[in-house]
């Protein structure tokens, strides 16, 4: 060995020490991200847990008998049943167990991912975005520390929530190896999307670059998986975590060799995440932002255009993903008669949107689903300025002659139309899927406007983020407990029983729920007017407060 060979390979201990040395810190690290989410994950894990519960012990009252599983067996043995739920072989032995794997696996493991995604990006990229991360690192912590402490936040909340859902299923009977499987399942799609995330926050700048992109690989795996599906090519599903998770079959075969493939996966995209960390710049992202015109247009140089420019990519996202969501809907409206006729509770729930066709009364119970993802994009839009504030990018703004209430009306303003916007388009999607599954050309316009009669409450959705970001800017996230409390009374509380006040609650359940019911406008008009007057007293407020700088 030359002796220049020697002077520039280091010892052994010493590139020990290197590599441990990269992730110095890392437990501190963690109990700071740990003390951050002490709410937020708690939240979201018990959350998944309950309604899992919930959703899987309510099986039990719907589908009591072996004749009522065996007519839902049949009618999910369609391509849009095994599209919306997963493969065919869970049909086979369809007691509840199988019943809850197939129907809530596919569904779950996407809220899982959200989560996981949320958590990474959040210890990561938004830390970077922020300024925090550079200040951290300029004490003593590894530069791979960040990213470990996230990821590791991120795993630990899927183990807790696997192990919750474990001892919660096999405690109602549904068996304790294939409720460990069950759990172990949603904890491996967690992990991996967790390390999707770890890629997707080394390409890009921002936050809402890197949580978009991977929600992106989310979404492409969970339509690889519907067309594996529904189409038989198994080959598709098998391209899709989510996939491999529902092909452990769980409470039927209980496979556990699919969580492997989960496993080596999750490796491999964490490797490349830290690999690709230290191929960028603090701050920085691999890909480079895009030299923009010389001269800006003359919409950005006015509040409005400068704030759609700034929600366009969101918007196009949810906008593609509401039309799909109502296209999906709408495929099987021409099968709602078969698919329903057998259970009593969904049959009295839909008795009670109106009494008209099982199509129209269908499509009224599944249009506040819609309206509830519209409405997440309208807080999303609404809580915009909050974040601009929180970064120190509102400050230099309004140091101009740009006042507050136009700058923060600019944002209300994309939200108010940019959630009706995303309305007009679920109502094309489950009009014209409707329309086409049962051949009546006049679901397009009636289910459209069934979905506009939405708007109003979603108006007031973005009322209330507005009052909580000018008045309460410490407490606006609570603005996102709307539409969580409007999908669960207005979509699960008629198949859960719930008391009717409890719908009554939300504004979603003032809403006349159309094709089926008569319309009335008397509460869309009220609840326009409470919308109006809860952002006008948000920007009141935010014209008064002092400005959050971090």
């Amino acid at each position: 060995m030359s002796a220049a060979t020697t002077a520039t390979r280091a010892p052994a201990p010493a590139r020990a020490l290197t590599a441990a040395g990269t992730l110095a810190g890392t437990r501190t690290l963690i109990g700071f991200a740990l003390r951050r989410d002490r709410v937020r994950l708690p939240v979201w894990v018990l959350a998944l847990f309950l309604t899992t519960l919930s959703i899987a012990g309510n099986y039990r009252t719907l589908y009591a008998g072996p004749e009522d599983r065996a007519s839902v067996a049949a009618t999910m043995d369609s391509p849009a049943g095994l599209a919306m739920t997963g493969p065919r072989h869970y049909l086979d032995a369809y007691g509840f167990g199988a019943m809850t794997g197939h129907q809530m696996l596919g569904f779950m493991a996407v809220l899982v991912a959200l989560m996981s995604i949320l958590t990474v990006t959040r210890h990561t990229r938004d830390e970077e975005e922020t300024n925090r991360a550079e200040l951290v690192r300029s004490t003593v912590v590894g530069r791979h520390a960040q990213l470990a402490a996230a990821l590791s936040v991120a795993v630990l909340a899927d183990l807790v929530l696997a192990l919750l859902l474990a001892v919660g299923l096999a405690a109602m009977g549904l068996g304790a190896g294939g409720s460990l499987l069950y759990g172990a399942s949603h904890a491996a799609v967690g992990i991996v999307f967790a390390s999707v995330a770890a890629v997707t926050a080394q390409i890009t700048a921002h936050t809402r670059g890197a949580s978009g992109t991977a929600l992106a690989v989310v979404g492409l795996a969970y339509v690889l998986r519907a067309a594996g599906d529904a189409g038989g090519a198994d080959a598709l599903s098998w391209l899709s975590p989510i996939g491999w998770v529902q092909r452990t079959y769980v409470y039927v075969d209980d496979r556990w060799w699919p969580l492997l493939l989960c496993l080596a996966l999750a490796v491999l995209c964490a490797g490349a995440g830290f690999v690709l960390s230290t191929r960028r710049d603090v701050g920085a992202g691999l890909r480079a932002s895009r030299a923009g015109r010389p001269v800006a247009s003359g919409a950005l140089t006015r509040p409005l255009g400068f704030a759609l420019r700034l929600h366009r990519s969101m918007l196009a996202g949810f906008g593609a993903g509401v039309f799909l969501m109502g296209a999906m809907y709408g495929s099987i409206l021409g099968r709602a008669d078969d698919m329903l006729k057998d259970i009593d509770q969904i049959q009295e729930a839909l008795r009670r949107t109106g009494g008209a066709t099982t199509a129209e009364s269908f499509a009224s119970m599944v249009m506040v689903v819609l309206a509830v993802v519209a409405s997440v994009y309208a807080v999303t839009a609404a809580l915009r300025p909050l974040a601009e504030e929180n970064a120190g990018r509102a400050e230099p703004l309004l140091a101009t002659g740009l006042s507050r209430t136009r700058w923060a009306g600019s944002h209300l303003a994309v939200s108010l139309a940019g959630g009706t916007f995303l309305l007009l388009l679920a109502g094309l999607g489950i009009g014209v899927a409707g329309a086409a599954s049962a051949g009546d050309s006049g679901l397009v316009l009636s289910l459209t406007g069934a979905a506009l009669a939405y708007a109003p409450a979603l108006w007031v959705t973005t009322g209330v983020a507005a009052v909580l970001f000018g008045r309460l800017p410490r407490a606006a996230q609570a603005a996102w407990a709307v539409p969580v409390y409007a999908f669960v009374a207005g979509y699960l509380g008629p198949l859960l029983r719930f008391p009717g006040w409890t719908r009554n609650v939300s504004p979603f359940g003032h809403v006349p729920q159309l094709p089926s019911a008569e319309m009335s406008w008397t509460p869309l008009a009220v609840l326009t007017l409470v919308a109006a007057a809860l952002i006008l007293l948000g920007l009141e407020g935010f014209r008064r407060r002092d400005l959050r700088t971090t």
